[in-house]
């Protein structure tokens, strides 16, 4: 039948972007929600059904949703962000069924919607520094969350990849590596500091626990690994010990690291290699912050003559 005709090829395109391409669970089920929203708006029950027409129909009726509950109140309408998530997976989607020889609309018929020019929060130099020292004292507690600030801003991990570190990592080594978003490997790099307060951390547990990071005094079931909101309280809570009035998460963290990079004059396509993007766009929203230095060199160096 028809509709088995769209569905067969959804899923089939579904293990393509899970095995081929590599992406996460989250990622399919992410594909697999926003086609399914689709098909059932525009009525689809095969290649040839995607039109012109539809995909415009469908833009207007993402456009005129309302946006998730803030506070108890709805935002006027669905996110520009969120909109393009689900033309993306339409896109990924009319491109698999092209390499497939199937006539249906061309996914360059599909342009996304312009979106605000992305804002990034970050804390200045000396703020990262009040931050990082912030963990006072030599009992676990403090010693932990010491190494789990300076891990963070010495690697530019994403909060997931640091919860999932276990304690066995060899720090006789500066580097390690670490499996991202996508099942991606890379490597990341320990600065001194980091490394330091790690070991110091290590040398003050007594618990045979196998992950980096634990709640003190666990006693419960389980393997007491830190939560990844219970870092992000931990981040907050030494932020405004540290006297810094705007809001400081683990991903700020991540992108003062790529800040602090292009600053000191790493290349971008290393530092997209550290942090782990797929795509180089995605590392590019970092040179907007070094542009504004490169200002300050032109006006310093450039010759007024």
């Amino acid at each position: 039948m028809s509709q088995n005709e769209i569905q067969r090829y959804k899923r089939e395109f579904l293990e393509h972007v899970e095995i081929e391409k590599g992406n996460s669970l989250k990622t399919v089920e992410n594909y697999d929600r926003y086609l399914e929203r689709f098909f059932e708006f525009a009525k689809i029950s095969k290649p040839g059904d995607i039109t012109e027409d539809k995909i415009r129909e469908y833009r207007l009726h993402l456009n005129r949703q309302p946006g998730i509950k803030v506070r108890g109140q709805s935002q006027a309408t669905l996110k520009k962000n969120t909109q393009n998530y689900h033309l993306i997976a339409l896109r990924a989607f009319l491109k698999y069924l092209m390499r497939r020889g199937q006539k249906s609309l061309s996914p360059e018929k599909i342009e996304l919607a312009k979106t605000k020019e992305r804002h990034l929060d970050l804390v200045s130099e000396t703020e990262l520094s009040r931050l990082l020292s912030a963990p006072k004292g030599a009992d676990e507690k403090s010693l932990r969350d010491r190494a789990l600030l300076e891990l963070f801003f010495s690697t530019g991990l994403r909060l997931s990849e640091l919860c999932s570190l276990n304690k066995d990592l060899d720090l006789s080594k500066d580097e390690f590596s670490i499996r991202g978003k996508g099942e991606k490997v890379r490597v990341v790099f320990l600065s001194d500091s980091a490394r330091s307060a790690i070991k110091e951390y290590l040398k003050a547990r007594k618990d045979f626990l196998e992950p980096l990071f634990v709640q003190v005094s666990f006693n419960k079931k389980g393997d007491g690994r830190l939560t990844p909101r219970s870092i992000e309280r931990i981040v907050k809570h030494y932020a405004i010990a540290a006297g810094i009035s705007k809001k400081v998460t683990p991903h700020v963290l991540r992108h003062s690291f790529a800040t602090d990079l292009l600053s000191n004059g790493a290349d971008i396509r290393s530092v997209q290699m550290m942090l782990g993007h797929a795509n180089i766009a995605t590392t590019q929203i970092y040179t907007h912050v070094t542009n504004k230095q490169l200002k300050e060199v032109h006006k310093k160096f450039h010759s007024k003559k």
